[in-house]
């Protein structure tokens, strides 16, 4: 009997010390990514920024379409032409001295080619040197659009790989307390088939071990899909393994002490440059109001007779003469019926209704200012309480493991002590995201997205 008591002993010695064995299930060697090479293989493979970088390709040749508005537009024309009837026409007998008749005279030739080069150069339009500033404008909308959709993309990689950081921090604490609670499983069958621990013990750690099991796959699942979710905004084949660089995280409170100029968003900054362009249309159309003076020149050949001009000359009587002219265009736009006013009048109109979206924009740009300081605040609190609470469940499992040696706390006690410090270690790793979430949203409502590329 007495060595029945000390075989009991041991094995309860024996469930406590792997309730103590703290392991983690090690994944396999994969790439290992940080957050910096995740964000640049995103800015680099995305269609987003693809797209935008095309734009701003895009608004280079704007500007030399606009720019050729104000160079020489020279153009030929070659024209060859078949009469195979030419039109007869009468003239007067007096003449060729047949009074009181009618002489019918057939004029023109069988073939008549014209080739001729043309030239026109703006002197003045309003149009033009409006258009070309414009030009110039796009390409910065342009450059500025691109920078806002790298933050976007920036954003939602930085989200989504620390989505992946926390769901496999809770992941390996799941696994610890599975691998520990098997252990413990393993010993108390040990019990029961020695006759030294009720079936019931072994029935309430099998429950205990399939909860945690069920919990796990969930995991498990959870990771693969936030690892699914970071390739995609990665730009990479979702069949591409990846694992997270090792590092721990950290809160960051000097964000807090450092104020927010909402003028250096680029939503603002792209909505601004807008309305800059919206005021070059307005100027554009008003350039309809002014004058537009042109020089435009010709010069050509001309060849007139029965056979095809190119192959013969006057021999075979055809005729081949030169002209030129030199002008000044001048147009001076007098009444359009009032069409030019109305489109400056919308053109204004426009203007007016983006200010409005500019004033929306910065109103909400300073709440997410003001919410994403009080979100990082309560989430720096919240890191601390957990943080707190890990280390008291610790000290409780503990404290209960070593009663449960000497007969004072019951192997539900023990159970329940395991099930506080793994919930207690999710809720810290939960409150880690959190945390990061909301650092995320102050570095964006400061601007300065583009930090997170810098290790």
């Amino acid at each position: 009997m007495k060595r029945k008591r000390i075989t009991a002993q041991k094995l309860k010695i024996g469930i406590a010390a792997a309730f103590m064995i703290f392991g983690f299930s090690s994944l396999s060697a994969q790439q290992q990514v940080s957050l910096q090479e995740a964000i640049k293989q995103a800015l680099q493979n995305k269609a987003e920024a693809k797209k935008a970088a095309l734009q701003v390709k895009k608004a280079e040749y704007k500007i030399d379409e606009a720019r050729a508005g104000a160079l020489p537009q020279i153009s030929a024309n070659i024209s060859n032409t078949f009469n195979p009837i030419l039109q007869t026409s009468v003239l007067p007998g007096e003449i060729i001295g047949m009074p009181g008749q009618l002489v019918p005279v057939t004029f023109g030739t069988k073939w008549q080619s014209v080739n001729s080069v043309s030239l026109y150069q703006n002197i003045f339009d309003q149009r033009v040197f409006t258009g070309l500033k414009a030009a110039k404008s796009t390409r910065e909308f342009y450059l500025l659009n691109s920078e806002l959709t790298n933050e976007q993309i920036i954003e939602n990689v930085a989200t989504a790989y620390y989505q992946v950081f926390v769901q496999e921090e809770n992941l390996k604490t799941v696994e610890a307390s599975y691998a520990n609670t098997e252990r413990v499983r393993n010993v108390i069958k040990s019990l029961v088939d020695n006759g030294l621990a009720k079936s019931i013990d072994l029935d309430r750690t099998n429950v205990q071990l399939t909860n945690i099991g069920s919990n796990k796959q969930q995991l498990v699942n959870a990771v693969e899909v936030s690892k699914n979710a970071l390739k995609f905004y990665m730009g990479i084949p979702i069949s591409t393994p990846i694992e997270l660089e090792e590092k721990t995280i950290e809160p960051n409170t000097a964000l807090l002490n450092t104020a927010a100029n909402l003028e250096t968003r680029s939503e603002l900054k792209v909505l601004n440059k807008q309305k800059e362009l919206l005021q070059y249309n307005k100027k554009a159309t008003e350039a309809l109001l002014y004058p537009t003076v042109g020089l435009q020149a010709n010069y050509g050949w001309q060849g007139l007779g029965n056979k095809f001009p190119y192959f013969t000359g006057s021999a075979q009587g055809t005729n081949w003469s030169d002209y030129a002219s030199i002008g000044l265009a001048i147009k001076i736009p007098i009444f359009s019926g009032g069409s030019t006013r109305a489109q400056i009048q919308q053109a204004e109109i426009d203007i007016q209704d983006l200010d409005q979206d500019i004033n929306n924009t910065r109103e909400s740009l300073d709440l997410d200012y003001k919410n994403a300081i009080s979100n990082m605040e309560n989430a720096i609190i919240n890191i601390e309480s957990t943080k707190d609470n890990v280390g008291l469940a610790e000290r409780v499992q503990k404290n209960t493991q070593s009663n449960y040696q000497y007969g004072l706390a019951t192997l539900t006690e023990v159970l329940d002590a395991e099930n506080a410090l793994t919930q207690a270690k999710q809720n810290y790793a939960n409150a880690l995201l959190d945390y990061k979430q909301a650092e995320i949203k102050l570095i964006k409502a400061k601007g300065q997205l583009n930090t997170l590329q810098n290790p």
